[in-house]
């Protein structure tokens, strides 16, 4: 499914509180907390010229989140960061004083964050982070996974010491739940996705993503003409879509939001032109963007911003997956978990087909940017559905 946005909004300036959100002070905010944690490292930008070939493109570049923070997903930069904020704030409320990313271990702001509990519903990489920063901070984590999240997601989850809460049904009944027992027990909700009256910190989950633009920006030999990005909720695609638009104005790259078709919620609000809820349909392999409902801060960015509306199916993740895996000519190896390529995904189909290339003037000249949101995340699952190990894709690259 393909669809070009006809929203009225669309090409009209983000809000103010949306341009605050994602403009280039706020970025600078989370990449200063982002140099302050111990193993930060700007993940790799790889050139594929082979692919960009095979596809009739001018250049194609892939940034690699599978090597964020070591949670293996870009979702390090948005809980994680939205904690830290957090408990901050909290501190300087409570001490009456100025407190700043350096003293968030002193004994005074810990003492506060051994109070403070984060909850969350995750498919499995935004539970790491929230789990992964209220463990930095010394705070008190639960996560709240749905039936689908595996037991490998999960264990994952557990190694940060969060509690773990089952909940039957998919991820948008997990973030109810999750919302329900943390209002009865004052516990501070971390959701990457937004709802009426909760909209913030879901910001600062958006915010932390930022990070992802800026560090592309400054290696690429030219800004991309087009960004191809996946979406479950949307803040992700809200989150790089926004700020490219912030920071490079009418040279801004046309924005695709690409989906399983499985789980399409982004794509049934911009055909419906307001917010919608689907259906639930079979699971999708591309299990981290399984999203019934989207994320109403997300779409309001998305309805400005994003360019074109697109779904992909079971087999073009997987071809996307064992791809990058395998590559042609010079191209490095890539390893890309379930959801981690569907961008590219998007890109492969677009690129092959005449009505979807003409309408997103992809030509000879074009340059995209692709990011791959996940690695391995689930090693077991990955080495099932490409064939070999990820450690084996990696040790590739390095050997090339």
């Amino acid at each position: 499914m393909f669809l070009l946005n006809r929203h009225p909004d669309h090409r009209q300036p983000l809000t103010p509180e949306d341009a605050a959100t994602l403009g280039s002070a706020g970025a600078e905010e989370a990449e200063r907390f982002l140099a302050a944690r111990d193993n930060h490292a700007e993940t790799p930008l790889h050139a594929l010229p082979a692919l960009a070939s095979e596809l009739g493109l001018g250049a194609l570049y892939v940034k690699d989140e599978g090597q964020r923070l070591g949670l293996g997903s870009f979702k390090a930069l948005g809980g994680a960061y939205a904690v830290m904020r957090l408990v901050l704030e909290e501190a300087r409320r409570r001490l009456g004083r100025t407190v700043d990313i350096s003293g968030l271990h002193a004994p005074d702001v810990q003492a506060i964050a051994a109070g403070m509990t984060f909850a969350c519903a995750t498919d499995g990489n935004h539970g790491r982070s929230v789990a992964q920063g209220a463990s930095l901070v010394g705070a008190r984590s639960v996560i709240f996974v749905h039936s689908g999240v595996s037991n490998e997601r999960v264990a994952a989850i557990a190694r940060f010491g969060a509690e773990i809460v089952r909940v039957a049904g998919d991820y948008d009944q997990s973030v109810r739940e999750a919302a329900r027992v943390a209002a009865e027990r004052g516990w501070t909700v971390v959701s990457d996705t937004s709802w009426p009256g909760y909209e913030r910190i879901p910001g600062l989950v958006m915010q932390g993503y930022t990070v992802i633009v800026r560090e592309a920006l400054k290696r690429l030999p030219q800004p991309p003409t087009h960004v191809f990005l996946q979406a479950g909720v949307g803040g992700f695609a809200a989150a790089i879509a926004g700020h490219l638009a912030i920071v490079l104005g009418e040279d801004r790259p046309r924005a695709i939001v690409v989906e399983p078709a499985r789980a399409a919620c982004i794509y049934e609000t911009a055909k419906a032109g307001r917010p919608v809820a689907i259906a639930h349909s079979k699971p999708t392999v591309m299990a981290m963007l399984e999203c019934y409902e989207p994320s109403l801060v997300a779409w309001r960015v998305l309805s400005r911003i994003g360019d074109a509306f697109m779904t992909v199916d079971e087999e073009d993740a997987v071809l996307v997956m064992n791809r990058l895996a395998r590559p042609s000519g010079n191209d490095p190896a890539i390893v890309s978990g379930e959801s981690g390529g569907a961008g590219l995904a998007g890109l492969i189909r677009a690129a092959g087909d005449e009505k979807m290339r003409a309408a997103l003037h992809l030509d000879a000249h074009s340059r995209v940017l692709i990011i791959n949101s996940e690695g391995a995340t689930d090693p077991g699952r990955y080495a099932d559905l490409v064939g070999i190990a990820p450690q084996e894709v990696a040790r590739a690259r390095q050997l090339a």
